[in-house]
């Protein structure tokens, strides 16, 4: 029995999937933050380049990879699915276990996958600066790498608590040449006005993207790049399904439970999406996204409108949402502290299409030593969140065939372990009345 199935270079896919024309309903459009109405093109040119808004408005079920893109993906890509036999040993489980490892990038993570593809973008259409955010720091070092491939400067508003959790991430990014500032900063109006209310404030992943969506927009030669949450950077991601679907088939398999972390939702999409069309057809898929008891989205959140930031200056989006005024506790998976999720897969938890279940950090912890001493890999605290659930169901649903998205290693999460073996890793299970508060935050909006 192999190991690995591995695809060569030129098995690599040449389109991205777009899932919107098999959506159960058309997604509900994004609304201007000023006026309440549908936006358009034009509203969203300060911050992206025409190609990626264009992505983000399509119908098109698949749409071409560029050249130049494809080259960068083949610094890493295709990447290996493997079989997790010594997990499956440990868990005395006939459940046969696969994972799609996208932690051998340069960033160690899925999210290159879209950064290459915004970075080529961008510079085709002659921007000079690339400002975002960043929780725990992959995003960051996957867009830091992909702007110092296409020759273009990068901004990073990393948020705080991950900034000083995560030093090795910071150098990371700043050896690929951005420039990285703890957020909330005094360098904008958002991070200004977050300090004024809490100067000790931890930050957010919703108060970095107010602070980078001001950046890009109030400069002529930058733009805004978004590491998850939007409809193309869900597209970019479905290279990962679309190279496990074919790997699966290699081994002779199909898949009954296909599972990852949820933050913003790009890599389990990115992952999951590419099997929608058989589960559609009938076969019996079971989709399954995990997030922190910390940060509840999908399982304590509401499907409303809302803010993609905390401040108030993206766009309406609908999905399932604590508020954007929501900020997390400082737990260690920063990239799943996110109060909303990507509109296109909150559709589809609402349809049940999609599951979704939630892990305090030490359950997962637990979870990740035992993947690592069984097959080596040190996960990232938010991809141990898909283990844990691929280990619950493993035990639960024996026979079955469970593959899950491998996002990204844990090599600058260390400190994350070490809090874990010293017994200083906290459970928290957000209370009832805080996500009620800031629920009860959000905008109240009617369209038609």
């Amino acid at each position: 029995m192999e190991t690995k199935i591995l695809l060569s270079e030129s098995e690599l896919p040449t389109r991205w999937y777009n899932v919107s024309p098999d959506l159960p309903e058309p997604l509900p459009p994004p609304l201007h933050p000023g006026t309440g109405k549908p936006i358009g093109p034009e509203d969203l040119a300060p911050i992206f380049p025409l190609e990626l808004i264009k992505q983000e408005v399509s119908q098109e079920r698949w749409i071409d990879i560029p050249d130049a893109v494809l080259d960068a993906y083949k610094i890493y890509r295709p990447t290996p699915l493997h079989r997790a036999h010594r997990l499956e040993k440990a868990l005395n489980t006939n459940a046969r276990i696969y994972f799609k490892n996208e932690s051998v990038s340069p960033a160690g993570s899925h999210k290159p996958n879209t950064a290459i593809a915004q970075a080529y973008y961008n510079k085709q259409e002659g921007v000079i600066r690339l400002c975002t955010e960043t929780g725990a720091g992959q995003w960051g070092s996957a867009i830091a790498f992909a702007c110092k491939l296409f020759d273009l400067q990068c901004t990073v508003y990393m948020v705080r608590v991950s900034y000083e959790q995560k030093p090795y991430r910071r150098l990371l990014m700043q050896t690929w040449g951005a420039e990285v500032h703890p957020s909330p900063t005094n360098l904008t109006n958002s991070g200004r006005k977050i300090l004024a209310e809490n100067p000790d404030s931890p930050g957010s992943l919703g108060i970095a993207i107010s602070e980078a969506v001001e950046d890009a927009a109030t400069h002529e030669d930058a733009k805004y790049s978004l590491g998850s949450v939007l409809n193309h950077v869900l597209l970019h991601q479905t290279v990962v399904g679309l190279e496990a679907k074919r790997q699966i088939e290699m081994a002779g398999e199909r898949p009954d439970v296909l599972i990852g972390c949820v933050g913003g939702g790009s890599n389990f999409a990115g992952f999951a999406f590419p099997f929608l069309p058989d589960k559609l057809k009938g076969k019996p898929i079971r989709m399954i996204a995990v997030e922190p008891t910390a940060c509840p989205t999908l399982t304590k959140g509401i499907y409303t409108y809302d803010f993609g930031d905390t401040v108030g200056l993206t766009p309406l989006v609908k999905m399932y949402t604590l508020g954007h005024t929501f900020v997390p506790p400082g737990i260690h998976a920063g990239g799943l502290r996110y109060h909303g999720d990507a509109p296109q897969l909150c559709l589809l938890v609402k349809h049940k299409v999609i599951e979704a279940v939630a892990y305090p950090q030490n359950a997962v912890f637990e979870a990740a030593m035992l993947f690592a001493q069984t097959e080596g890999l040190v996960p990232a605290p938010e991809t141990a969140h898909a283990i844990r659930c691929v280990i619950d169901e493993a035990k639960k649903n024996q026979g079955n065939c469970i593959v899950f998205n491998f996002s990204g290693h844990g090599y600058f999460d260390l400190s994350a372990y070490d809090a874990y073996l010293s017994g200083k890793l906290e459970d928290y299970a957000y209370p009832e009345a805080k996500i009620q508060e800031a629920i009860g935050k959000i905008p109240k909006v009617t369209v038609g």
